[in-house]
């Protein structure tokens, strides 16, 4: 083995879990924190206890609802697009003499702010 490139061992590290249990172990670390241990873990204490880490589901869940709301069907998104579609079409000039007119008038505007 070489000198110098391993850890420190700690054969009597003390670790400390959320539910309170306390137990030693041989690690790297002198104490050492967890959130569930054998004691509190449902697969060795055979109780349903649910456990969360982070709050991830809650985190899933609002996630979803915010998808959901955002979802508009198939028959809405064209109902919208064809509505803007129209309005658009309605602010366009029927006649020639209607878009000759308007464009005069943003050309006079354009040279009025040159000046």
């Amino acid at each position: 083995m070489k000198a110098k490139i391993h850890p420190k061992w700690y054969p009597e590290a003390i670790v400390k879990c959320a539910c309170g249990n306390v137990f030693t172990v041989g690690a790297p670390y002198p104490e050492i924190e967890v959130e569930i241990c054998s004691k509190c873990h449902p697969f060795y204490t055979g109780q349903m206890k649910y456990v969360d880490t982070a709050g991830r589901v809650d985190a899933f869940k609002s996630k979803q609802s915010r998808a959901d709301s955002n979802n508009l069907s198939k028959a809405k998104r064209r109902a919208i697009k064809r509505a803007k579609r129209i309005s658009e079409e309605m602010k366009r000039p029927e006649s020639l003499s209607e878009l000759r007119s308007s464009k005069s008038k943003i050309l006079s505007k354009k040279k009025s702010k040159k000046n």
